[in-house]
């Protein structure tokens, strides 16, 4: 949370933690709006993609409190978990001339997408070996192939797994732990398991997850 200045939350009733994060953040936006300018300046903002995101949800370094600003907003968990408040986040694109201002989409990709998407922007032959895909037809709003399933694993502070088939996610907090059941169209703050309701379901998952990853010395399931 080091931050040259607090400002302009200086004078707030805030913890000093909630200062610096709120003063990061404008700094960002900042920034953001100083690249913005150049682009503008140097007359190619209008033939470049800008794409703006993160790789994690809210956290609790130093010393902030993700609540204090509801930054996990309905969301369950922060930066670390693999509920969704530790994993989802917005991507936002400006293309102009191509992206239409202020469309929404509700496509569920990864950062393993990332790089094939910006070959076929670049018109160029994706690499073979990734496990992402291009996503430009979700970006210019045409249909999309989809990921069947999407898996994620994490280690810090014990092995934990999450999987995701479309609106389904399971999560196994801890590896002596079951897994979890949620439905994202009705349950986007992951508070209701339907595991036991659903065992067929969860008995599949766990049949994927025993091919969704490859064991690595430097990352032991422990």
């Amino acid at each position: 949370m080091q931050i040259p200045s607090d400002a302009p939350y200086t004078q707030e009733s805030w913890p000093q933690q909630e200062k610096n994060k709120a003063a990061m953040i404008t700094r960002l936006d900042e920034d953001v709006g100083i690249i913005m300018g150049l682009l503008k300046k140097y007359k190619i903002d209008t033939n470049t993609v800008v794409f703006f995101t993160s790789d994690n949800g809210p956290h609790k370094e130093g010393g902030a409190n993700p609540a204090f600003f509801q930054s996990s907003g309905p969301l369950r968990g922060i930066k670390r978990d693999l509920y969704e408040g530790g994993i989802r986040v917005p991507m936002i694109v400006r293309w102009p001339g191509v992206v239409k201002g202020g469309m929404v989409s509700d496509q569920p990709w990864a950062f393993w997408d990332f790089l094939p998407t910006a070959a076929t922007i670049a018109g160029i032959t994706p690499p073979e070996k990734t496990d992402g895909i291009s996503m430009l037809p979700a970006i210019v709003g045409n249909k999309q192939e989809n990921h069947p399933n999407f898996y994620w694993e994490f280690h810090e502070g014990g092995f934990k797994q999450a999987v995701r088939m479309k609106d389904w996610k399971a999560v196994r907090p801890a590896k002596d732990k079951p897994w979890e059941l949620y439905d994202l169209t009705k349950d986007i703050s992951e508070s209701h398991n339907l595991a036991d309701q659903n065992p067929d379901l969860v008995a599949k998952i766990q049949e994927y997850v025993k091919t969704a990853r490859t064991d690595s010395p430097h990352w032991p399931v422990r």
